[in-house]
């Protein structure tokens, strides 16, 4: 993977974070949150579809992997509530 690929990945990691984090209401953490939160949120959401025999909805092919874009929202959406609900709802402003 390439710098370019690996800079790709960040930014649709992030966009993806920042969607999940807007759904869920969670305000907190900057730019290197939502990136985290990109990556973990694709990584729950795929599992979560290959456990439940989803298809794999809007994959971004960057470079040689596919990057699940809906996957990553809803699996950090789901991330950043489970979160917010251990941490007893102190995300929110």
């Amino acid at each position: 993977m390439s710098w370019v690929h690996l800079i790709l990945l960040v930014l649709i990691a992030a966009v993806c974070g920042s969607i999940g984090k807007a759904i869920a209401g969670y305000s907190r953490g900057g730019c290197l949150v939502s990136v985290a939160l990109g990556l973990v949120g694709a990584v729950i959401g795929t599992w979560m579809a290959d456990k439940l025999d989803l298809p794999m909805l809007l994959a971004v092919r960057i470079g040689p992997k596919r990057f699940p874009v809906v996957w990553a929202i809803i699996g950090s959406a789901l991330f950043v509530a489970f979160i917010n609900l251990l941490s007893g709802g102190r995300g929110r402003r």
